[in-house]
Formats: C-alpha cells, sequence, structure tokens
C-alpha cells in the first residue's frame, strides 16, 4: 500500500509515519532515485521478509519517478512517500489523487519570533529555563522551523561578535539540523539537548 503525505508539520507527520509503518523502517531520497530503481524498490523483497516498510522523501521532485508510479500500486510493501510540497496541477496529481491516500499535514501559522530569540538569548545563560519556556510553545511549532530561526538569531549574534562562543554555536546548530534530518531521533529531544549546551 502507498501513502502520499504533505505538508510542513513534520510531528503530525512522522507521528502518522511511524503508526503506519512501525518504529523500523527503510528511508530513501526520492531526488536519488533512478527510474530502473523501482522494481527493485516498490516490488522486490528483503532477504528477511516479502513485506518491507519504506518511507520515500521528496519523491515528486524526481519527475520521471513520479510519472512512472502507477505502474507500482499493487506493491506488497507499505510505502509512505513524504513530500514538503506537491504539485497538484501534475498529470500525476491528477491520475493517482483518487487512487491513494493523500493526507496534508499543515502547521498553523503562529510563530511568534520574538519568543524563539528570547528562549534562545535564555539559554545561553540558563538551559534549563529555556526548555520551560519551550515546553509552553512546543504544541504549535514544527522543530525544523524553530531550529532555522535559531540559525538566523546565531548568524546574527556571529555578525556583531565572532568570537570563539558564537562559532561553536554555529557548529552546534550544523550538527543539529543534520542529525535532524538523517536520525529517527524525536526532533524537540535534539532541539532540547541543543539548548542545554548553550549556556
Amino acid at each position: 500500500m502507498i501513502k502520499i503525505f504533505y505538508g510542513d508539520d513534520r510531528i503530525r507527520a512522522k507521528q502518522e509515519i511511524t503508526k503506519f509503518l512501525g518504529a523500523d523502517y527503510e528511508i530513501l531520497d526520492g531526488p536519488d532515485i533512478d527510474a530502473c530503481d523501482l522494481p527493485s524498490i516498490f516490488l522486490g523483497a528483503s532477504l528477511f521478509s516479502e513485506s518491507r516498510n519504506i518511507l520515500i522523501r521528496d519523491f515528486t521532485v524526481n519527475k520521471a519517478a513520479y510519472d512512472s508510479l502507477e505502474n507500482y500500486l499493487s506493491t506488497p510493501h507499505n510505502i509512505i512517500l513524504f513530500e514538503t510540497k506537491l504539485d497538484k496541477r501534475s498529470a500525476a496529481y491528477k491520475s493517482l489523487k483518487d487512487k491513494l491516500e493523500f493526507k496534508e499535514f499543515k502547521l498553523p501559522e503562529t510563530t511568534d519570533f520574538r519568543v524563539v530569540f528570547d528562549i534562545y538569548h535564555t539559554a545561553k545563560k540558563d538551559g534549563r529555563k529555556a526548555i520551560k519556556m519551550l515546553e509552553q510553545i512546543k504544541p504549535n511549532e514544527d522543530p525544523i522551523k524553530f531550529t532555522g530561526l535559531l540559525v538566523s538569531q546565531a548568524i546574527k549574534d556571529f555578525a556583531i561578535h565572532q568570537g570563539t562562543k558564537e562559532k561553536s554555536i554555529l557548529r552546534s546548530l550544523s550538527k543539529l539540523d543534520i542529525d535532524m534530518k538523517t536520525t529517527k531521533v524525536e526532533p524537540w529531544l535534539l532541539v532540547e539537548a541543543f539548548l542545554l549546551t548553550l549556556a
């Protein structure tokens, strides 16, 4: 079965992905997939099981692969395509919209930049207090977006004073960004761990 999730609320999307695929699944990057890889991904069995659980990120930007998706709707695997953006004008979407489940995960437009910057500056003095402040806004925030705002503030700080601490914070934020995109650890846990290291 194939499902297509899209939108910028990664937290809710990840919860649904885990509910459908379980905690252990393969992760593939759609832009790196060649059309000739599709039979092995969608129809090929693994050594340990005939049914696989697969998450493919940003598959629809790979036009050649996306246009061929209709050939693999009978896959025996559980597959989720997770898209940051989805073009509903494309011929592939129009062809698939009645054949697959499409589900949008949209963030509410509530980000208060000042609150995020306050958390960042508080963390530089008291990480535990910053985490308590974070708890208040977490339900309505996306950790990826939140981290992006931290990066923008850290870059501003670095422009004002290019000291050792500012460089160290930028390196830590770079690592945080990579970890959020490549590990299966809950993103907010990674953010909290980062905030605790700032003081």
